[in-house]
């Protein structure tokens, strides 16, 4: 058994505690920031809702490139004050992205997307084609 492996039985978790994901900020804290997303799918096409709250409409961005839907959103702020003897200033940014392959069956083109409340919801509709068609009866001939 070598000298590392030995300390580590004696103090199994004092690195991991202090080197660990959380204290460098990690994927945990990462992910933290990034909206979680719910999908619906109903017969029409499918629903997208993220919870954002805080953030502008103007900061989103709502792309289709590809079958890829990509959702973004950059926001900065930055406040300085300037007294006699001291300047004080403090600047913050935040950014996230989310991106989901299309199926086959959503019309990329009519895509739409509405603000409200902290809810970013979009809903994709699905091609003509894809839509549930109606039961229909066949004589036989």
């Amino acid at each position: 058994m070598s000298l590392v492996k030995r300390n580590n039985l004696f103090f199994p978790s004092l690195m991991n505690d202090f080197m660990g994901p959380d204290w460098f900020g990690g994927t945990e804290k990462w992910n933290a920031s990034v909206p979680a997303v719910n999908i619906k799918d109903n017969e029409e096409g499918f629903e997208l809702e993220l919870a954002v709250p805080g953030v502008k409409k103007d900061d989103f961005t709502v792309e289709v490139d590809n079958d890829v839907l990509t959702i973004s959103s950059e926001m900065k702020s930055e406040n300085e004050e300037n007294k006699d003897n001291y300047t004080r200033k403090e600047f913050s940014y935040s950014s996230f992205k989310r991106a989901f392959t299309l199926p086959e069956t959503v019309d990329g083109s009519k895509i739409d997307a509405k603000y409200e409340d902290g809810i970013l919801k979009l809903t994709l509709p699905k091609k003509q084609e894809a839509l549930p068609k109606p039961k229909r009866l066949i004589s036989i001939g």
